[in-house]
């Protein structure tokens, strides 16, 4: 078989693992977000109806961002069984490395004005420390946005995973972890703002970060970096590989029995998880303009969780529509109804525990069902 044969069976097999109409709302999607929305942004007047606002924008992309977690824990809880409480640090952690980078580009533009971040300044920093040295540079930040994260979560997972902690313990310890560090990031002396953490940056490569054409850009990143997410999740959990961690998630001692071992397939995929986490929240912080140690809050965790299973986890693009329902639903209460919001999402969680236990996606699976003639 020539090489060429063998790439065109691989690409054969790759797109029937999911059905044509799965791949066509997904180029659909990616089209959409990469070419449609950020034109009529662009080039359409402000005072059309075809013209998507800059809050539009912003919201789109955060709501991508979102989604890119809730796939993320998608294939560590529903592919692999393991229900992880602290992904809310991956995602604030690759927040922070990029936000560092958008402190030092502000420059001599801060209130002020001085070599030094606005906050060090405030607080009698006389000197950058060491662990800031070389974030000026956008690739070396870049790079610190996956390798933090993900050295993190391996080393982490090597020893949870290494000692077979598993279910509500693995989550426990994991929600632990997140609040440890959302303390330590909330003292001044470590060196990342405090409880402000970092806001009003100025620009990102040399570019305005508040003009449309930079929102369009972060908004494409979003859209592409969730497409590709998808896509790569899709790969994964239809590969040998991703039969061999569902089976490790329904039967561990008997894939052990059987001869995989499982500490390596649960920590790829753990350590995978957290550097998509990582890029999202490097994406996010950006488009919103600011991020602190909130970020790393036990309860956003929690609320990742939620996404996914309302949308129904082990489907990937049932995280996708938690994440837009649930914090659509989240924007228009905190508004509406502020007060209400833990609230209505601690019932929905527990509606779509006992009700719809495989969440939305199941639902509409069973709808479907029902309409075919019998």
């Amino acid at each position: 078989m020539t090489a060429s044969s063998r790439r065109g069976s691989f690409v054969a097999r790759y797109f029937a693992a999911a059905p044509r109409a799965a791949w066509l709302w997904l180029v659909a999607f990616a089209v959409a977000t990469l070419v449609v929305l950020p034109a009529l942004h662009l080039f359409t007047p402000a005072g059309s109806r075809l013209h998507i606002s800059d809050f539009a924008i912003t919201v789109g992309g955060k709501i991508m961002c979102y989604a890119v977690v809730a796939v993320a824990l998608d294939l560590v809880w529903g592919y692999a069984g393991i229900l992880s409480l602290g992904h809310g640090l991956f995602f604030a952690l690759g927040g922070y490395a990029l936000g560092m980078y958008l402190m030092r580009s502000i420059g001599h533009d801060g209130v002020y004005q001085s070599d030094l971040p606005d906050f060090m300044v405030f607080l009698d920093w006389k000197n950058l420390p060491w662990f800031w040295e070389g974030t000026n540079h956008f690739l070396w930040a870049l790079f610190l946005v996956v390798a933090v994260p993900a050295l993190l979560a391996f080393v982490f997972g090597l020893f949870a995973f290494r000692s077979r902690v598993r279910g509500v313990y693995f989550s426990i310890i994991t929600q632990a972890l997140t609040y440890a560090a959302m303390l330590l990031f909330f003292r001044n002396e470590t060196g990342f703002g405090g409880n402000n953490g970092f806001t009003d940056f100025k620009r990102i490569l040399g570019v305005p970060i508040t003009a449309p054409a930079t929102r369009a850009v972060l908004f494409m990143l979003s859209a592409a970096l969730l497409t590709g997410t998808l896509v790569l999740g899709r790969y994964l959990v239809s590969s040998r590989f991703g039969r061999v961690l569902t089976a490790i998630r329904d039967a561990e001692p008997r894939a052990r029995f059987l001869g995989y071992d499982p500490l390596w397939y649960k920590l790829f995929i753990w350590t995978l998880s957290a550097a998509l986490c990582a890029l999202a929240g490097a994406l996010y912080v950006p488009q919103v303009g600011i991020i602190n140690p909130s970020e790393m809050s036990p309860a956003n965790s929690i609320e990742i969780a939620i996404w996914v299973a309302v949308g129904g986890r082990g489907t990937l693009v049932g995280p996708v529509l938690g994440a837009a329902l649930v914090n659509l639903a989240k924007s228009w209460f905190t508004v509406a109804f502020p007060e209400l919001w833990p609230f209505f999402l601690g019932l929905l969680f527990i509606l779509v525990t006992l009700l719809l236990p495989e969440g939305v996606v199941g639902l509409v699976g069973r709808l479907r069902r029902a309409r075919k003639p019998t």
